[in-house]
């Protein structure tokens, strides 16, 4: 059983009737994505979005102290303090696209869409 809950899930094989999985801001050790069946309420709910709130702060943070730093007349950093600065940018932007794919993949489609109909409008063209 404790083996079943540490698999990664595959979400293109979740059954219809589970449709409220929500993509949690980080990954399983494997680097692999990984996903909480919520309402959007609950202690587990609540601290996903805490962690996402934090981790936009800090990117806002990160993006702050980048755009000082490329101020005229500010000394520039070495290449050890510039590489530094390039990793965390980067990881910054990591978790604010997985935070932006989980909030994109929770709003409703509206009824009459092409999404909502289940339909494929791409191949009508």
């Amino acid at each position: 059983m404790a083996e079943e809950a540490t698999r990664p899930l595959d979400a293109s094989t979740v059954e219809p009737a589970a449709e409220k999985l929500r993509l949690l801001p980080w990954a399983n050790p494997d680097g692999l994505p990984c996903y909480l069946s919520t309402d959007g309420e609950g202690y587990l709910a609540t601290l996903t979005d805490g962690i996402e709130e934090v981790q936009l702060t800090m990117g806002q943070e990160l993006l702050d102290h980048a755009r000082g730093i490329l101020t005229p007349g500010v000394r520039a950093l070495t290449d050890v303090e510039y590489r530094w600065l390039a990793c965390r940018l980067t990881e910054a932007l990591s978790d604010a696209l997985r935070v932006a794919d989980s909030r994109g993949q929770r709003i409703p489609v509206p009824p009459g869409t092409a999404e909502a109909d289940g339909s494929d409008e791409q191949g009508a063209r």
